[in-house]
Formats: structure tokens, C-alpha cells, sequence
């Protein structure tokens, strides 16, 4: 099961995608994990600072 971004609260900050060890998670507008290539490690929940991910 893979983590996902709400895209209602992102603010592309960049957090989420310094700490993912796999690079699942693009940047844009708001930023997006790929759900084939996520672990489900939750390190970037753990980091995001509006707590916009979460398992899917």
C-alpha cells in the first residue's frame, strides 16, 4: 500500500522528497508519489509539515 499526497494541503515544500529513500515522489504545483515505486515507509509523513500524507 502506498502513501498519498493530498493535494489539498501540499505546499511543496520539498521535505518529502529529501527524505524518501526510493525518489517515488515527483515535484509540481503539489508534489505526487508514484505507487509503484513507494515502500511504504512512511518517511515522508514523518517529515511533511502539514501532515497532507497518509497511507492510501
Amino acid at each position: 500500500m502506498a502513501f498519498i499526497i493530498d493535494k489539498e494541503l501540499c505546499t511543496a515544500c520539498g521535505a518529502c522528497m529529501d527524505e524518501c529513500p526510493t525518489e517515488a515522489i515527483s515535484e509540481g504545483d503539489v508534489y505526487s508519489i508514484n505507487p509503484n515505486e513507494c515502500t511504504d515507509c512512511g518517511a515522508c509523513a514523518d517529515v511533511c509539515p502539514v501532515e497532507a500524507i497518509s497511507p492510501n
